[in-house]
């Protein structure tokens, strides 16, 4: 066995153990094969053997997001980014000087808006109107289930009143019956994004390249991926024979209301494809969609009368459709944000789990707001609860003046994100960005996690402090329980030999590292499966 890898003078940062007494670690073959000092580890190498001095930084499992969509994120993020703007004057002024460099009848594309900007209006086109007027616009709002479109964009989709769906989706209409510009969910986004120019396949692949290295720079090894949309797997396969993706990634595809017995047998049949670093694992699914949209599924309705019904227009054949899964041995991975999604969810892996099948470890994703007995059912269910704790550090306030706090009101909003509650029950708390929604940068992620504020302005206050995870529960939720939930605890998520050579240098240890100062701490090394992906110009 060749060595290809050594790396000496390291803190090695077990996410179980802690502080490990080896200083050096060995790679062969894409695993850890040694760990020991610098002497020993050093008498493994040969000519061919990279060998580099970390100088006393700090090694760690690679950083795994629980939870993102690279390329439909690389296709969102195109554009004007509207995620700074903190009022409608901001959005305007920015929309404004965008305008203005625009050629004639090109479009214009935004993302990350905040409904927020919007205060006590409602969220339409109306309300950008004057700086909008004749131009074909498209604006992602910041949770990417929803659109604001202008309407010269309307109009050259060919979008003039109300729709019929399969899904719970709407163009939200006017008491008149014309359309505000507002899209929720994918079947009615499409209709206006099948109008707008579409880039070439070559600027997409680029995109994505880009995209993912940038990912690695961050300390990133590895990737959740929740959709296969269009081509995406044939982009993952083209990136891996060419030796240029930089995270390992573990795909679901969707599954939505109306797949029938052809289409579960097509996911079914899909499962292990893959290639060297991606390979299709799982089966997405959405039991509603948000808050900030009223489009949730609650156990009762928000203050708006909205979120009172599932995605699925029949709940029921949702929870068939698991006990089919479960039966082949996929496991699923439910979007459920509302209490009552949630619950549902639930019910519908315990009821497949109870009936048998080949077994698989089943996981609900967002996890918004949900009383106590939910809380406690997901480690009786052994079901995963992946969160992304910066959803709630940028999108909500600590005084529940946000738009999704308002929507709940305080009852609901008083129980956000309840990832320490899902920890200390017992649950496998997986952490995420859901990138594009969020910022992807893992750093980021676990310090949202242990100080609850926004990214934006730490000095603000940290919105239910007491659901705040500690740094070591943090670094756990994106090592080794990202590992845990993909099945893959025997060979992932640890420092230890035999494990594979997925690896995360710091500057310093991220544990003693103040949550405020941790997403500047820089990763001066990242390594997947061997290779480096990443290097500081420090070491």
């Amino acid at each position: 066995m060749r060595t290809s890898l050594v790396l000496l003078s390291a803190r090695l940062l077990d996410p179980i153990s802690g502080l490990l007494p080896e200083t050096a670690l060995a790679v062969a073959d894409g695993r850890i094969a040694a760990l020991g000092d610098a002497r020993e580890i050093r008498a493994l190498a040969d000519s061919s053997t990279t060998v580099v001095d970390l100088g006393g930084a700090v090694v760690t499992p690679g950083l795994v997001d629980g939870h993102l969509h690279p390329v439909t994120g690389a296709e969102l993020t195109r554009g004007l980014d509207l995620s700074g703007c903190a009022d409608l004057d901001e959005v305007r002024d920015a929309l404004a000087l965008e305008a203005s460099c625009l050629a004639p009848g090109a479009w214009l594309r935004g993302w990350g808006l905040d409904p927020n900007v919007f205060g006590d209006r409602p969220v339409e086109a109306a309300a950008l109107a004057p700086v909008l007027d004749g131009i074909p616009a498209l604006l992602q709002l910041f949770d990417a289930h929803s659109v604001l479109a202008s309407d010269r964009a309307l109009e050259l989709a060919g979008v003039d009143g109300p729709r019929r769906f399969d899904q719970a989706a709407e163009v939200v209409c006017d008491e008149r019956g014309r359309p505000t510009g507002l899209l929720l969910e994918d079947a009615a986004c499409e209709l206006v994004e099948r109008a707008a120019p579409q880039p070439t396949r070559a600027e997409r692949r680029d995109r994505i390249a880009e995209v993912l290295r940038a990912m690695a720079a961050t300390g990133l090894t590895g990737g959740h991926v929740m959709d296969a949309n269009g081509d995406s797997l044939d982009l993952y396969a083209e990136l891996d024979a060419d030796d240029a993706l930089p995270l390992r990634l573990r795909i679901a595809p969707w599954c939505q209301p109306g797949t029938d017995d052809d289409g579960l047998r097509e996911l079914v049949a899909q499962q292990g494809t893959g290639g060297r670093l991606w390979r299709v694992a799982g089966v997405k699914l959405f039991m509603d969609g948000t808050i900030d949209n009223g489009t949730a599924w609650l156990e009762h309705p928000d203050c708006h009368s909205e979120s009172a019904h599932a995605f699925w227009p029949d709940p029921d054949a949702y929870a068939r459709i698991i006990a089919e899964l479960h039966r082949a041995g996929v496991p699923t991975a439910t979007h459920a944000i509302g209490d009552a999604a949630v619950r549902h969810a639930l019910d519908s892996v315990e009821n497949a789990v109870a009936r048998g099948g080949a077994g698989a470890r089943h996981r609900i994703e967002h996890i918004e707001t949900v009383p106590d007995d939910t809380v406690r059912r997901f480690a009786r269910a052994g079901v995963i609860a992946s969160m992304q704790p910066t959803h709630c550090c940028d999108f909500t306030r600590a005084d529940h003046t946000d738009n999704w706090s308002r929507r709940l009101g305080e009852e609901r909003a008083s129980r956000a994100w309840r990832c320490r509650d899902l920890w200390e029950s017992g649950a496998t708390v997986v952490l995420g960005s859901d990138w594009p929604i969020a910022d992807h940068d893992p750093r980021a992620v676990m310090a949202g996690a242990r100080h609850r504020r926004p990214g934006r302005d730490l000095t603000r206050p940290p919105h239910n402090p007491d659901q705040a995870l500690t740094a070591q529960q943090a670094l756990q939720g994106i090592t080794r329980n990202p590992a845990f939930a993909a099945g893959e605890e025997d060979h992932a998520g640890r420092l230890a030999v035999g494990h594979r050579a997925d690896l995360t240098a710091f500057a310093e240890d991220p544990l003693r590292t103040p949550d405020t100062d941790l997403p500047e701490l820089p990763v001066v090394l990242t390594v997947l499966d061997g290779r480096t992906t990443h290097r500081d110009a420090s070491v």
